[in-house]
């Protein structure tokens, strides 16, 4: 049976991508600048209006799981695809990048691949409509135990977690790899979705996973506290491993009731799309090579500013010579 350093859990959500103008954004309705959450509908007629598409697979975590691919770790991502053509491209993209994508494309129902349609302005600036389709149906039977249970470090995406069938299949997949001897964690993902599950949530943390992730907001509405440092203390005492990204402030991570302080080299990202799904690749790649957690977190802060050097929220450079450059390695 094969073993992994690294399995993810998460939205297979491919990102396609059009430079666009301005006035096609405002007759097609479009927010410039943000993110929205759109229905079937409406993404196959932003989908069928868009020209010249560059598709790249993407999803927080699965980013997740290619940046410590390229690092070198042994990874796996287990998430749904449709029967279709853009499943089809992401389960063979992911796969072609060293990631083993263990799910086969579905082949029941109606509901299709989710897809991000990405409108790039002439000024950079990213309008996002994300369709979730069938990635929001994942379940149980959709995680299968011989990948779980050898997986030495298993990440789940806090996205999921909105969904009932969702949830069990995260406390599931936890559970077997703990029970193999491995870690188990969770990227929180949004503030929002704590809002919904809070009680759910800080369960799923205190009995169930061995670390968190998430940035200041996130592990601030945790407990309801706009005191980073209360809500640090409060989740170190449910989690035995919290870690929490500041953007230009550095991280903090608590082990029990240690914490440490790492900076961060302040820099201007051209885009800053998958800091926070990179930072975590060489945060949990450092663990699975049992760094120390400073050293674990300055390998999180490279990863991070590499992908915030260039467009795409993958990493672009060659990750393990510039880990090596920094002595991370």
């Amino acid at each position: 049976m094969k073993t992994y350093d690294l399995v993810g859990i998460g939205n297979a959500v491919v990102d396609v991508i059009s430079q666009t103008e301005d006035s096609f954004l405002e007759h097609m309705g479009i927010e410039k600048g943000i993110m929205q959450l759109i229905d079937q509908e409406r993404g196959e007629v932003l989908y069928a209006a868009m020209n010249e598409r560059v598709q790249t697979p993407g999803g927080s975590v699965a980013n997740t799981i290619a940046g410590a691919g390229a690092i070198g770790l042994e990874t796996a991502f287990i998430g749904r695809v449709r029967d279709d053509a853009l499943g089809h491209f992401y389960a063979d993209a992911m796969n072609d990048n060293g990631v083993d994508f263990v799910n086969p494309p579905v082949a029941d129902g109606d509901v299709p691949t989710s897809r991000s349609m990405i409108f790039v302005s002439p000024d950079g600036e990213r309008s996002m409509n994300t369709y979730l389709g069938i990635s929001t149906g994942l379940s149980s039977s959709d995680v299968p135990q011989d990948v779980t249970g050898s997986a030495k470090i298993m990440f789940l995406e806090g996205y999921l977690f909105d969904h009932e069938a969702g949830k069990t299949a995260f406390r599931e997949a936890a559970r077997a790899t703990r029970a193999a001897g491995g870690k188990a964690g969770i990227a929180i993902s949004d503030p929002f979705c704590v809002d919904r599950h809070r009680a759910d949530f800080v369960s799923l943390i205190q009995h169930d996973l061995d670390y968190v992730i998430g940035n200041e907001t996130e592990i601030q509405s945790l407990f309801e506290t706009d005191h980073l440092d209360d809500a640090l203390v409060l989740t170190a005492g449910i989690c035995p491993l919290v870690v929490c990204t500041r953007s230009g402030d550095g991280v903090s991570v608590m082990e029990g009731t240690s914490r440490i302080d790492v900076p961060v080299e302040k820099v201007t990202p051209v885009d800053a799309t998958g800091a926070g799904d990179q930072f975590a690749a060489g945060f949990l790649s450092g663990l699975a090579m049992g760094k120390d957690l400073a050293t674990c977190a300055r390998m999180g802060n490279a990863c991070a500013r590499e992908v915030i050097s260039h467009i795409g929220p993958r990493p672009e450079a060659d990750m393990q010579a510039l880990l090596r450059s920094e002595g991370l390695l």
